[in-house]
């Protein structure tokens, strides 16, 4: 299947194909996840309400233990919930922050300045609500609004939110990081006992040994998954609570981008390792391999289903099932502490993101996400009142009192029904009156193919057309030029190749000067063959180096220089890049076969079934939208 298929098909493949594959996991595993997480919700209730309803009570307050010869680690199984698989959660939480900052989402400063705001919002207006609405004796449960629980958001979402909402979904998800930072320290810092200050440096010292071996680039995952065990002991001692220290745990490990020579290293040795399938180069391979990715993202890769799939639904299990018989219900539908946290959530979040992300953006302090429009902010902003993980989290910590936990918790799942219905009709007005049907990146080439001003490769007038956006010190790039060469060999003189400039300059420095290069040497009308020494020599792309390059294309170098240093073709750069932008490429490279973006594989097999698949189609005329085309 292609990205030019039709349908729902297409809208699939669209959104799968505008995200990296850290995230279009992540999300793929939190929507999937939020199912389970009603599932646990609904038989907690269930089974509390039950003739069975003394079991679910003697279970978690059943003690374990773990003991090695005279030290031991005492809990009751709600606790070992509570303070011990929701570290883990908060752990994975602060590696996905770490990753995202680092090399992630995140990277692009200017895109996290309206989540950030919308975060802010969406627990100041929250938190004022409920203070104004709950009785003194409940005050302290302020912490239960502020939370947003990303699995459940994301999952409802996919229900009633947009066909296509991949650039609402990163908006989102950008925002739950804000949230959760501020809900760990809030609960580690607000709802923590009383403070042992011997334990406190112990668990410092742990946080402190993370940072030395992340700086000293310690590779083996067990020396970090030790340091981090022995700082959740040291919290749990010292009577902050355990979560604070998962997420400072998660937030010091290391995350990177894979090294080329790194890279490169591993396949050489793998290559060896087929040549001579030994023991001792088997070891040495898969040592390679496993130092070329993050210990980051390692842990993340076997962690992150653990959380989704079994510990966020068995903490939905434990502390979801609140006993509605005997007037509980109605008392709860009664009391002020129920309906302080559904305005909280609800009304707060809805204002409280929506007012912050829009008002951000009309007074200039960012733009909304290509793709999304208002509407579908508030969509987002609605939805952001289910609270539930957090939320459930806080009340077992800010009330001792049975009474208002049972309260706080029927106003929590309300907020969820709630929540999700207002949310379902914000999407549908936006869509009814606006005509914001997705949120998601274009996928139609903005700028056609002009043989006038394109570089173009391969008769100007063949049937098929493959523009691709590329970096010349981007390694994908340089590894596509490989599989392009067996495509041309396929279709001949039935594909015209078109490459346009989208350099990288956050990641790759030389990026902008080696698309000057290109340009200089097309100037004099040697564009190609200037193209494919860049390419071959990605690692040497100095000044010094490209005047090399055009001696030996025997241009003239004195003019190629004057080019580059009076950035005569700088316009024509940035127009490609504005190009880019506007027709959804995020990255390098991005192909476009015909009108259309490709979002499989930039393999030659794949290149050449895209094409093959775009043989007669008729491309439909571009829908009207607020990005244009």
């Amino acid at each position: 299947m292609t990205a030019i298929a039709s349908g729902t098909q297409t809208r699939r493949r669209e959104l799968s194909g505008q995200l990296s594959v850290q995230l279009r996991r992540y999300l793929d595993t939190e929507s999937a996840s939020a199912l389970l997480l009603v599932g646990a919700t609904v038989l907690a209730l269930l089974w509390a309400n039950s003739s069975w309803s003394d079991t679910y009570e003697n279970i978690w307050s059943a003690t374990a233990s773990v003991r090695i010869g005279d030290a031991a680690l005492s809990m009751d199984l709600d606790h070992w919930v509570n303070d011990g698989l929701m570290a883990i959660f908060f752990f994975v939480v602060g590696l996905e922050v770490r990753r995202d900052l680092a090399v992630g989402e995140l990277t692009d400063r200017r895109r996290v300045v309206l989540p950030v705001l919308a975060g802010i919002g969406g627990m100041l207006v929250p938190t004022l609500l409920y203070l104004l609405i709950a009785p003194s004796d409940a005050a302290h449960g302020w912490g239960v609004v502020i939370g947003t629980d990303t699995a459940f958001l994301l999952g409802t979402l996919a229900l009633v939110g947009p066909n296509c909402s991949t650039q609402l979904r990163i908006f989102l998800l950008s925002l739950t990081v804000v949230d959760d930072f501020v809900a760990v320290s809030v609960i580690g810092i607000v709802y923590s006992d009383e403070i042992h200050l011997p334990a406190v440096l112990v668990a410092a010292a742990g946080i402190l040994a993370l940072v030395v071996i992340g700086r000293l680039g310690v590779w083996r995952t067990w020396a970090y998954v030790w340091i981090a065990v022995v700082v959740w002991i040291a919290t749990l001692a010292s009577g902050l609570h355990a979560s604070i220290a998962g997420m400072l745990a998660g937030l010091l490990i290391p995350a990177y981008r894979p090294s080329r020579h790194v890279v490169e290293g591993a396949a050489r040795r793998v290559r060896a390792f087929r040549q001579s399938p030994m023991p001792e180069v088997g070891r040495s391979a898969q040592e390679a391999l496993t130092r070329a990715v993050s210990v980051n993202e390692r842990l993340q890769l076997v962690l992150h289903p653990w959380t989704s799939y079994v510990i966020v639904p068995v903490f939905a299990l434990a502390n979801a099932g609140v006993d509605l018989r005997g007037g509980v219900l109605a008392d709860a539908l009664a009391s002020p502490v129920t309906w302080a946290v559904v305005v909280g959530l609800v009304v707060g979040k809805f204002l409280g993101i929506g007012t912050f992300a829009l008002g951000g953006a009309r007074l200039g302090a960012g733009r909304l996400p290509q793709g999304v429009g208002p509407g579908q902010i508030l969509g987002g902003a609605a939805l952001s009142g289910i609270g539930f993980t957090v939320a459930l989290l806080i009340i077992h910590l800010a009330f001792d009192d049975q009474r208002l936990q049972q309260e706080a918790t029927v106003g929590v799942l309300l907020a969820v029904v709630i929540a999700t219905a207002l949310g379902w009709v914000v999407f549908q007005l936006a869509a009814r009156l606006h005509g914001e049907t997705t949120a998601s990146l274009p996928i139609r080439l903005a700028r056609p193919v002009d043989p006038d001003r394109d570089h173009v490769r391969g008769p100007v007038s063949a049937p098929l057309t493959l523009v691709e956006y590329g970096d010349y010190e981007c390694p994908f790039c340089g590894r596509v030029t490989g599989a392009l060469r067996e495509v041309f060999q396929h279709f001949g003189d039935d594909l015209r190749y078109v490459f346009r400039h989208l350099p990288l300059p956050d990641v790759h420095p030389q990026a902008e000067l080696a698309a000057a290069a290109a340009e200089a040497a097309g100037a004099q009308g040697r564009f190609w063959e200037m193209h494919a020494v860049l390419f071959a020599h990605q690692d040497e792309l100095e000044l010094e180096d490209l005047a090399g390059y055009a001696g030996k294309l025997e241009l003239d170098v004195e003019d190629f220089l004057r080019d580059i240093d009076e950035q005569r073709h700088a316009v024509r750069i940035r127009e490609d890049v504005a190009d880019a932008e506007a027709s959804g490429a995020r990255g390098t490279p991005t192909f476009f076969v015909g009108e259309l973006r490709h979002t499989g594989p930039h393999d030659a097999r794949s290149l050449i079934a895209a094409l093959e698949a775009s043989r007669g189609q008729v491309w439909p005329a571009p829908p009207s939208s607020r990005w244009g085309g």
